[in-house]
Formats: structure tokens, sequence, C-alpha cells
């Protein structure tokens, strides 16, 4: 199957109704499934957008994520995609992912074409209400990482993330003192968890609607 096939099965499907949170949970905490399904409300949430990027790499379709500072925030040392808070020049929601993996990752936005997005996702602990948009570039980006937002540039095949043996049950800490268990993308070491492993498995699902062979 080619890279334009696969792009244009993944549009197709991402045009399709999505599963949304009953995807999205299998891959979250209970404390998390709790919050979402609970009384707490993202009425005053702030909006924001993350680019989940496909792009080929020889023969292969990867995406790129990043590791934020450890800087004793919510979201420290976590692994996100690139993105963040839509700011008052962005003129909507795909404008501002794209920004952002600018200026985190040095992706030109002229070089991206937006896909398609995946189910919007609230976030509690930082109440953003985030929508992930998926984007591709024809050839590997130039990254270049900021160094005040981003730690370490992370790139992974895309046929890696998405098999089931990605998939593993890690403790992860949360607070001082504190620490949960909940479903991780594991890969080449790197652990992704929390929001942006739900956002992946919501993904993982619309992918699995369509006959695409990595």
């Amino acid at each position: 199957m080619s890279f334009n096939q696969i792009i244009s099965s993944i549009t197709i499907a991402l045009s399709h109704p999505l599963p949304g949170l009953k995807a999205q949970v299998r891959m979250s905490s209970m404390r998390r499934i709790q919050e979402l399904t609970g009384s707490i409300s993202s009425a005053n949430a702030k909006p924001s957008s993350v680019l989940l990027l496909l792009y080929p790499v020889n023969s292969n379709l990867y995406t790129v994520f990043i590791q934020r500072p450890n800087y004793g925030g919510v979201h420290a040392g976590q692994i996100s995609l690139p993105g963040g808070k839509r700011e008052p020049g962005d003129s909507n929601l795909a404008e501002t992912a794209l920004r952002e993996s600018r200026e985190e990752v040095g992706v030109a936005q002229e070089n991206v074409r937006i896909l398609g997005k995946l189910s919007d996702l609230y976030i509690p602990p930082s109440r953003f209400l985030v929508t992930p948009f998926v984007g591709f570039c024809e050839k590997r980006p130039d990254f270049m990482k900021d160094p005040a937002e981003v730690d370490e540039i992370i790139e992974i095949k895309l046929s890696d993330l998405l098999s089931d043996q990605a998939v593993q049950v890690k403790k992860h800490k949360i607070g001082l003192g504190i620490h949960i268990k909940a479903p991780s993308f594991v890969v080449n070491g790197h652990v992704i968890w929390g929001a942006t492993a739900m956002i992946l498995s919501e993904f993982k699902e619309v992918i699995k609607t369509v006959p695409i062979n990595f």
C-alpha cells in the first residue's frame, strides 16, 4: 500500500463518526475515568489543540512527540504531542496546533496538510479542552526543538506505536507520594500515558476501520 493510499484511507476514516470517549478511556486510569464521568465540569475549560503529525521515513510512517521539561507543573516531564493553548491571534484550533508545532519542534506550517481531527478531550488537572488534529507532511520535517518547552523530540514508527504489544500497564507518579496505575504505550523505552495515550487510543480505533497495511 502506497503512502498516498494510506493517507487517503486515514482521511476517509477521520471523516466518519468517531468512537470518542469509548475509545479514549481504554488508555485511561480509573482515576481519570471517575473524573470524566463525575461532576467535574469543562464549562470553563481553556481551548487548546495538539497535532498528531504523520510523515514518511524510508518506507515507514512515523509520528513525533515531545518530552516536556521538569518545570514543576501538572504535565512536567511527560511525553505529549506538540500543541498548546489557543492564543488570541489564532483564527481556529487547527491554526493553534500548527503554530505550536512550529514553535515547539520547528515544523513549517505550510508543509502540513490537515487530514481531519479526533474527538475533543477534557483534561481536569490543567482544565484544557484539547482538540487533536491529524496532519501529514510529504517528507520528514527538519525538526528543531525549543529548549524552553521541549527536553527531547521523540520520533516513533506508527506501526510500532499502534501494535498491541506496545500497550502495558505502568505505575505513574502524579503528586507527592501519589502514584496511579494506567495503561500506557511503551515504545523504545518511551512511556506515553495520560491524555496523550487517550488520544492515541482513539486514533488506533479509527485506523482499525480501514484496511491499512503498514
